[in-house]
């Protein structure tokens, strides 16, 4: 296995880090070695391409990031297409200044529909190609279209996905009490108030900490019982300001949450008190319920890979491991499957065969089935194989997803303008959690939503 650094697109990116705007962070450009030890049939509808190169740069780092890589290294070895994938965090603050200066990368995995539709309102997306758009049609559902969708052009396909609205928990405390997974909102508030009385200490940790983010994690709770409480078309109204932000169903929605996160006997376990919840980094905000000092934790399925922080496979995510997760319950009992969650986006800002040919691999059943075997995500996409997930809950994320029944809504703040999905609804959630109450908090976002 070798690492590559093909730097075809830096120059013009250090150009951009004179002015502080550089791509930088881990790199895992990882090709595939050796055609003759490939079965490149599968391959074979994507051509083969002498000396032609991808550039590709996102949010994913690290392990996450050489997972990726090797992902598309049988790709690269069958067509002859060098890919070159470069990871940043800050990716979204930089990709719309690299478009505008000629600088982007030849794909950008976007992580918000947002953000895809703010690039293409500049001119900067090429759409994408036939056979990518018949992926999508053949392997997703089409909620998934729409949310790459701008004025009627398709511009990508979804990549890999998550599920939000997840309660992490410990199936050994659960067993030893005889508390049982909640199938209504009001039998988690019942839960809650048991676990509080048995323990004598707040049943639930939070950590809404993280950097110039903080707040977001509060806003998945939000956005969770928006859908809960009034369903998905109330929830699409919401996020795209068809009923002002400070409507009395959302603060329905706030209140709800806020018999959680606001309250002393409910929060902060094994922390402290309600202010130390914009103090405590998400990363960690669940792993007190490992010291038995917690007992739940609300997060989504990538939370998974948080339980062992230093590594290692000591704590494990299963039914009947160290730790589990059911989802946040619906209204009434026996109410429809109702998630929200997230993705990304691999949109092109160079229009070449070998991008477009590499954006059809990422759209296929067969690069979601290459990835997800590797461990530790799951895909919306139809024809992936439950069981090569790495986990039970992740085999069980992408059941959830594949089933027609599911009704799926991409994360709310997500799909807001950015000047309050990734900025006034953070810091609401910063305020209300501070005492500002639920009036007061929808108010200012509300006056913060763009006029056009």
């Amino acid at each position: 296995m070798r690492i590559r650094r093909h730097r075809r697109w830096m120059a013009p990116v250090v150009a951009a880090a004179a002015v502080g705007l550089a791509l930088t962070g881990c790199t895992g450009d990882i090709a595939g070695e050796d055609a003759a030890d490939t079965d490149c049939a599968d391959y074979e509808e994507y051509g083969t391409f002498d000396d032609a190169e991808v550039t590709v740069a996102g949010t994913i780092l690290d392990l996450e990031a050489d997972r990726l890589s090797e992902s598309w290294a049988d790709f690269e070895t069958c067509t002859g297409i060098s890919v070159d994938y470069q990871g940043s965090s800050e990716f979204e603050a930089q990709i719309a200044v690299l478009a505008e200066g000629g600088n982007a990368p030849d794909v950008g995995i976007v992580p918000q529909p947002g953000l895809l539709n703010r690039l293409a309102a500049g001119g900067w997306l090429i759409p994408a190609s036939q056979p990518v758009v018949d992926n999508i049609d053949e392997w997703w559902d089409p909620i998934w279209k729409e949310y790459a969708t701008v004025d009627g052009e398709v511009y990508a396909a979804p990549l890999m996905a998550s599920i939000k609205g997840y309660i992490w928990y410990s199936p050994a405390e659960f067993e030893e009490n005889g508390y049982e997974i909640p199938a209504t909102l009001d039998e988690l508030t019942a839960l809650s108030e048991q676990i509080a009385s048995d323990s004598g200490r707040q049943p639930w940790c939070v950590g809404l900490e993280s950097g110039d983010a903080t707040g977001w994690p509060g806003t998945d709770w939000i956005e969770d019982y928006v859908l809960r409480l009034h369903g998905p078309e109330v929830y699409d109204q919401w996020v795209t300001h068809g009923i002002p932000f400070n409507d009395p169903q959302i603060a329905e929605a706030f209140d709800g949450v806020g018999a959680y996160l606001k309250n002393e006997e409910m929060v902060n376990a094994g922390i402290g008190n309600v202010s130390t919840l914009v103090t405590e980094a998400f990363q960690t905000g669940g792993l007190p319920i490992l010291d038995g000092e917690c007992s739940l934790h609300h997060q989504a399925s990538f939370y998974e890979t948080f339980w062992n922080p230093d590594g290692g496979d000591a704590n494990t995510v299963a039914s009947d491991g160290t730790v589990f997760a059911f989802l946040l319950p619906p209204e009434e009992a026996g109410g429809g499957l109702q998630v929200t969650g997230g993705g990304e986006f691999p949109v092109a800002f160079r229009d070449a065969e070998e991008v477009e040919a590499f954006r059809h691999y990422l759209s296929s059943d067969l690069w979601a089935n290459n990835r997800v075997s590797l461990g530790g995500v799951i895909s919306a996409n139809k024809g992936l194989d439950p069981e090569v997930a790495s986990s039970e809950l992740l085999v069980q994320s992408i059941e959830i997803l594949q089933n027609p029944e599911t009704t799926f809504r991409f994360d709310g703040s997500d799909l807001m303008p950015g000047a309050v999905g990734a900025d006034s609804f953070w810091k609401g959630i910063v305020a209300w959690v501070g005492g500002e109450d639920t009036a007061q908090v929808l108010d200012t976002i509300e006056a913060s939503w763009p006029a056009s």
